[in-house]
């Protein structure tokens, strides 16, 4: 009996730690096509009255809006026979719109940046329909989320040290970086296939996670139309001041007085990515659905009180600039990342819905990057004298209100529908 267990105990290390590295490494080699880029100045262009790094973002986010868009349909419908090959076939045309955007002149190159924005849209959807539903999503989805709070320093690290030690120009940058992926990328894609679907024991207690067709997904929406809606306004806000502290990073660092340290893009993620590990890993250690879901409200609760918090004590000087970038991420992260995949995944369970939480994700991660276009742009043309570190600070302050808000409507809007006799209904009238 003891050598059973221990064989069992082995086959469920080597899942987590075969689906926790696989799921990881493609998520994280996603952003070297995705991310570099913003790294580069170009030399202040300006087009159109609108500077060009802005167009570039603009153009990219665009593309992505786009994808999520449309991934509320086809994510949601998604073969998982066709997983593997529409990953790697997504991750190829990302890459190809680099080369074009790098021969061809500025400003028409923006086009290849809304290209390339269209396919990496579909890769988290992909990434994650691997994961969900099983026993250990909460600690997969976990380790699959911190890959973009460390990716994306990483990737920029690389994108400029090539243009600095190899001198690659800032046009190549980007498609060079996205070269030095595209072979992890598909090992993580190889390793991602050969996982085992959900056993019957786990579609038992998690739900099945099946295809949703275009009236169950209305009806889903339906009754759940308030708290949805009230999360997916504080997600369209929370992810254009992600998307702000990410593609103005070296902005808002060399603001704080850091110009020529290209590793402190990588250092000041590391404590963050840790932390989010941890504390949301803890999560997967709460059996019952009910209170894990209820838990993911509590800690965006707090991640948004630590965004605002650590802002005025910044303000008043009782932080770092370094501490404060360290702790408002943390709190960013805090919030962004289980809206990611990790409270849809819970809210599919403790509702005992049989679907999928991609459609839920995607319709928080269009309306996410169409507020982070529309920022962009109120930025440029309605605030264009104040600093970005400045538009930063009221950022924080507008996150944490609106984040505790939406905490609360959403957490009482939900446990006013959670009953046995409303899961029996919700059931009934979802099948």
């Amino acid at each position: 009996m003891f050598t059973n267990s221990k064989k069992i105990n082995s086959r469920k290390i080597k899942f987590i730690l075969q689906a926790g590295l696989a799921s990881f490494g493609a998520y994280f080699c996603m952003y070297a096509f995705r991310k570099p880029f913003t790294v580069a100045t170009f030399n202040e262009l300006v087009f159109w009255s609108i500077d060009y790094k802005i167009l570039l973002i603009v153009a990219q986010v665009l593309g992505y809006l786009l994808s999520k868009f449309l991934g509320i349909k086809l994510i949601s419908e998604l073969d998982s026979r066709k997983r593997g090959r529409y990953l790697i076939s997504l991750i190829l045309i990302a890459e190809l719109s680099l080369f074009f955007f790098a021969i061809t002149p500025a400003p028409y190159n923006i086009l290849f940046l809304f290209i390339n924005g269209l396919p990496l849209g579909m890769v988290w959807g992909v990434v994650f329909s691997y994961l969900e539903g099983r026993r250990f999503t909460e600690i997969l989805g976990v380790i699959l989320c911190t890959s973009f709070t460390l990716a994306s320093g990483f990737v920029k690290t690389v994108g400029k040290y090539l243009m600095d030690s190899w001198q690659v120009p800032e046009f190549w940058m980007p498609f060079s970086t996205g070269l030095l992926f595209i072979a992890p990328l598909i090992l993580c894609v190889y390793f991602l296939e050969k996982l085992p679907q959900p056993t019957k024991k786990e579609q038992k207690l998690y739900s099945k996670r099946i295809p949703l067709n275009k009236k169950q997904r209305i009806k889903i929406f339906k009754k759940f139309a308030l708290p949805i809606t009230s999360i997916v306004f504080f997600f369209t806000l929370l992810t254009a001041f992600r998307d702000i502290r990410d593609n103005f990073t070296r902005e808002l660092w060399d603001a704080l007085g850091y110009h020529e340290n290209a590793s402190i893009y990588t250092l000041t993620e590391i404590p963050i990515t840790i932390g989010i590990l941890l504390i949301l890993g803890a999560v997967g250690l709460i059996k019952n659905n009910l209170r894990s879901f209820l838990t993911y409200h509590f800690l965006i609760f707090l991640g948004a009180i630590s965004m605002g918090l650590s802002t005025w004590l910044f303000q008043i000087h009782l932080l770092s600039p370094t501490l404060w970038m360290v702790v408002l991420g943390f709190g960013l992260f805090l919030c962004y990342i289980p809206f990611n995949c990790l409270f849809f995944d819970k809210m599919i369970a403790t509702f005992e819905i049989k679907g999928n939480s991609g459609f839920l994700i995607y319709i928080s991660d269009a309306f996410g990057y169409l507020g982070s276009m529309l920022v962009l742009l109120y930025k440029n043309f309605g605030q264009p004298d104040i600093s970005w570190l400045n538009f930063f600070i009221y950022g924080a302050y507008i996150m944490s209100f609106v984040g505790i808000l939406a905490m609360i409507i959403s957490s009482s809007l939900f446990l006013k529908s959670y009953s046995k006799k409303n899961i029996q209904s919700i059931k009934y009238s979802l099948s």
